[in-house]
């Protein structure tokens, strides 16, 4: 009966079932396309490093299975020849890489002064091939020797979605779209100094932060936009770090500054003074400080050399009611990179590595790392288990990320003898390190 019944199904009910099968062969096909699609089509895209030192300026990824061991013959996925040399850093950003130089005058190159442009180079992020090079000629008078070789591309740019954005030091403040088009370009000062000007912009909200200090002894925040001038704190003087900005409760947040023997802290929104520690470094400040659960740790000087842990969210001068610990150890280049409650730094001549605890200053190790002859100006950075120090001539220290003195394993590259000013990056599980000569990424092809 079952049987006939469908033989001699009428016309409409054939057509119903015939368009069910189809409904569900569809549905199946949908079904396989999605899985297919989320397997293979979306894989997890590599975290972006789009600023100085990477996401909050900490230092530190979450990748796994970064890098041990690389030479000039091996754990190099791929190498790209620069135009110029710099010290400033890579930096990561969708399928982009971003990275600045300079050409015509400067560290072994024969020219003029009028020669001088700064370079915005573009590569992609998977082959290290250049997509596009942006010149900028030299607002001059420009200073016309700059004291250990740093150069004149030392400001590692920051990007978003839309814009990257650089500093040139009395040349300007420039943003550029993704394509390399120049949007905008705003001075912050015209002043100049014989170490050179090196400080990174940073990005808060809509704002771009810029350290002024050579160039108008400023902190200046500049509209991203329209590049327009939205707020200006003075009094800034002998800083050449990053500024920092430390997110506090209720939505509000500061930006510090680290200065010849005193700490600022400004809104970060309007640039109006918070706070100042006038328990500060010896000297001038280079390192960029951390922070963590609203605390500022800031490391430098020269002579002397001092770190200091400062609770931020104070008024007025805070030396006697913020300052948790000071060390009488720090250093003059390299930042300081904070990981699971500790301070890990080291003392870019010597080549003495430390190790302090967050919470009271104790040292857990101070040891040295014999990578001489090369003195550190790279910042180290972290990621997984491992702690990585880059010396000046191409040689590098693996160290365990752990208050334990563990050396894991020792590299070098250009055979020892180039000139590697610049912090290393992340990208993903992969190392992005700038030599004068060339871009590198290490890694796992």
């Amino acid at each position: 009966m079952g049987g006939r019944r469908s033989l001699n199904m009428d016309p409409a009910r054939k057509q119903f079932s015939a368009n069910r099968r189809a409904s569900k062969g569809i549905s199946c096909f949908f079904i396989l396309l999605l899985l297919l699609t989320t397997t293979f089509i979306l894989p997890a895209a590599p975290a972006d490093w789009s600023q100085f030192r990477g996401p909050g300026g900490s230092g530190v990824s979450d990748a796994k299975g970064t890098p041990l061991n690389w030479s000039d013959t091996q754990g190099i996925v791929w190498k790209t020849d620069l135009p110029g040399p710099g010290t400033s850093s890579p930096i990561v950003f969708g399928n982009k890489i971003f990275l600045t130089c300079s050409t015509g005058f400067g560290p072994g190159i024969s020219g003029s002064i009028e020669a001088l442009k700064r370079h915005l180079l573009c590569f992609d992020r998977a082959t290290g091939k250049l997509l596009w090079n942006t010149p900028v000629a030299a607002d001059l008078p420009e200073q016309e020797k700059i004291r250990e070789d740093h150069g004149y591309a030392t400001s590692t740019p920051v990007a978003d979605a839309e814009r990257v954005y650089v500093f040139y030091g009395k040349s300007g403040v420039f943003a550029f779209d993704h394509a390399g088009k120049e949007l905008w370009n705003t001075k912050v000062g015209t002043q100049v100094n014989g170490w050179g000007s090196a400080t990174s912009p940073v990005l808060h909200k809509d704002l771009v932060l810029i350290n002024a200090s050579v160039e108008s002894q400023s902190l200046v925040a500049l509209d991203q936009k329209t590049g327009a001038e939205k707020w200006r704190a003075r009094g800034i003087n002998e800083s050449w770090h990053a500024p920092l900005v430390v997110a506090m409760s209720g939505g509000r947040s500061e930006v510090v500054a680290a200065c010849i023997k005193q700490v600022f802290a400004f809104d970060a929104d309007n640039g109006q003074p918070l706070w100042t520690c006038q328990t500060g470094i010896g000297w001038y400040m280079c390192p960029t400080p951390v922070a963590r659960d609203g605390i500022v740790y800031t490391i430098g000087g020269r002579n002397p050399q001092n770190g200091l842990a400062i609770r931020a969210g104070g008024r007025g001068e805070v030396s006697g009611s913020h300052v948790l610990w000071k060390i009488n150890k720090g250093s003059n280049v390299p930042s300081p990179v904070l990981n699971d409650g500790y301070l890990y730094f080291v003392h870019e001549g010597l080549g003495v590595a430390y190790c302090v605890s967050a919470r009271t200053g104790e040292f857990a190790y101070e040891e040295r790392l014999n990578m001489r002859p090369s003195a550190i100006y790279a910042s180290p950075i972290i990621a997984d288990g491992k702690l990585y120090y880059f010396g000046r001539t191409g040689r590098a220290v693996v160290l365990a990320a752990s208050p334990k003195f563990e050396k894991l394993a020792e590299n070098t590259l250009e055979g020892g003898r180039g000139v590697f000013n610049s912090s290393p990056t992340f990208d993903g599980s992969r190392l992005l390190l700038r030599s004068n000569r060339a871009l590198y990424s290490l890694g796992n092809k």
